[in-house]
């Protein structure tokens, strides 16, 4: 039995490690600084229950155990992100707030799905996963085996800012309960009203180039592109050279996503980036085989054809598409924000509205929902003190909480001003990692604008947010749940049709792949097993919707 089972979380694991309709992590901003909780806090605000592992934890207030208790969590940790986190001052101040210290065993990043899915298939696994990036497959896999416990009745109890989040957004409750009617993870969440955040990079102008040009601002593709043509051929910067580059990122993807509301499509925002509503029939959409994608596509080609976007789209990586902006080359960019990358400030970008198209749509098609990263924390079944572990995870969506994870100790990391606004103290600003933990994203937290002081939070990123507003999706959707039975037959179809249509996109727009081939493309997906596909997809959409 123990050889059958551990077969089977390995096949299961080699199944997962494929990214299916992967909401965005967090776009790498600039590291706020790092706020304390308050200590004062006692157990007796409330009643203490006897745990699982025989110590009694406070259902509020802290410390949350009166005996000290040990934890080891299994933690991946992005590049940006400090390499002892069990040294910080953060998890060194909670530990002394709750009596549970935290042994962080870090994983980098790169390494990080084979070596979390090696030692779950080993079985020789932690107390609990933070920051390890589940996905939702990893979750109903590890939980119907057992390895991840059903958290439903522990929130209840012992997670009120948690439980309450629930209660206020039930798209998230939604979004986090399985197939089988459990909770098994504990999520990014960002605050809906901080729309910055939600957006991520956002498409800039350079309002020096407009100014410079005696253009308005562009609102719809058309003058989009005559903006990018006029930047093409004129000097703007008087240097007798060509060099002015009308767009630069890196890639393609984030133009294409935010171009597509222009023509109609991505009405249910970003997470899922292939499939929509059909206004038409109010049916699940795969937007790679309307014929708006077509439209949308011939405008990308023109540009690329055109040269008005920068020679190696596909290959230059983002810190040589910031050092293009911070000489002033750059006319147009889909970034996180230029006031606020790496430490440097890129000037004269503005924010852009949401473009309206050739047929009159205007929707903000790159919109995301609230709920990140679903996996960001769980807790398995060799937790011998569940009751704690979830108290000690649920101060994290609570406003003292996030303060405490996004700006760290209070007068060392950060101060807090007369008009209750917080700011990094230089100490901080120098160097972010000797302070916090969460650079790279995919932490089990809540992000309001308050408590976040990165790029999106700048005063730019924000009147920026604002701009498109306006146009943001009446229902924006999370990641949706599958069953086990629907992954074995949903995976190899998602990651085959996905493989195909990304490759040929890159055709397209390159011009490798003729338009005239477009109906043996789209034969050629539906061939592919597309009807399955979007069947598996609108039960899992039905299952949500219920």
């Amino acid at each position: 039995m123990l050889k059958t089972k551990r077969w089977t979380r390995a096949m299961f694991a080699s199944v997962m490690t494929a990214s299916m309709l992967a909401a965005c992590s967090n776009d790498a901003g600039t590291p706020p600084p790092g706020e304390a909780a308050p200590s004062g806090e006692q157990a007796t605000e409330g009643q203490a229950t006897e745990g699982q592992g025989g110590s009694a934890v406070s259902e509020s207030g802290f410390p949350i155990v009166q005996e000290p208790i040990k934890l080891t969590f299994f933690a991946g940790k992005a590049a940006s992100a400090p390499a002892d986190w069990n040294a910080l001052p953060v998890w060194q101040q909670y530990a002394k707030m709750t009596n549970v210290e935290v042994d962080f065993q870090l994983t980098p990043a790169e390494s990080l799905a084979e070596k979390r899915n090696l030692v779950l298939a080993g079985g020789d696994y932690p107390d609990a996963f933070h920051t390890a990036r589940l996905s939702t497959a990893d979750l109903m896999n590890y939980g119907q085996q057992g390895i991840f416990i059903p958290l439903n009745d522990l929130i209840d109890k012992y997670a009120p800012n948690f439980k309450k989040m629930l209660e206020q957004y039930p798209e998230v409750k939604r979004g986090l309960t399985m197939p089988d009617g459990n909770i098994y993870g504990f999520p990014t969440f960002y605050a809906p009203d901080f729309t910055s955040v939600l957006i991520g990079s956002k498409l800039w102008y350079n309002q020096a180039f407009l100014d410079a040009l005696g253009l308005k601002e562009p609102e719809t593709t058309e003058e989009y592109y005559q903006y990018l043509k006029a930047v093409k051929s004129t000097d703007i910067n008087g240097n007798g050279q060509a060099d002015e580059i009308p767009y630069a990122a890196s890639g393609y993807g984030s133009l294409l996503d935010e171009l597509k509301g222009a023509w109609g499509l991505g009405n249910r925002g970003n997470v899922h980036n292939r499939v929509d509503i059909d206004p038409q029939t109010n049916a699940l959409r795969y937007i790679p085989t309307d014929p708006r994608y077509k439209e949308l596509l011939e405008y990308m080609h023109n540009l690329y054809a055109e040269g008005l976007l920068v020679e190696n789209l596909l290959t230059i990586k983002g810190p040589e598409v910031n050092a293009l902006m911070d000489e002033g080359l750059v006319g147009s960019s889909v970034t996180n924000s230029p006031h606020a990358i790496g430490g440097v400030t890129i000037e004269h970008f503005v924010g852009a509205p949401a473009l309206s198209g050739p047929h009159g749509d205007r929707i903000f098609s790159r919109a995301r929902s609230p709920l990140i990263d679903p996996g960001a924390f769980v807790i398995t079944d060799k937790n011998e003190h569940p009751e704690a572990t979830v108290r000690w995870i649920d101060y994290f969506y609570s406003e003292e909480g996030s303060k405490l994870f996004f700006m760290g100790i209070k007068d060392l990391s950060y101060t807090e001003q007369p008009d209750g606004t917080l700011e990094y103290t230089e100490e901080y600003l120098k160097d972010s990692s000797k302070f916090v933990s969460w650079a790279g994203g995919w932490y089990p937290a809540m992000l309001t604008a308050k408590t976040f002081k990165g790029g999106e939070a700048s005063p730019e990123s924000m009147a920026a947010a604002e701009k498109v507003k306006p146009y943001w999706p009446e229902e924006v959707w999370p990641q949706f749940l599958y069953t086990a039975e629907e992954l074995t037959r949903f995976t190899p179809l998602h990651t085959d049709i996905d493989k195909y249509v990304s490759e040929s996109t890159d055709k397209f727009i390159t011009g490798d792949l003729p338009f005239s081939e477009w109906d043996n493309y789209v034969a050629t997906i539906e061939r592919m097993g597309l009807k399955d596909y979007l069947e598996l997809y609108t039960a899992a959409y039905e299952r949500y919707k219920q």
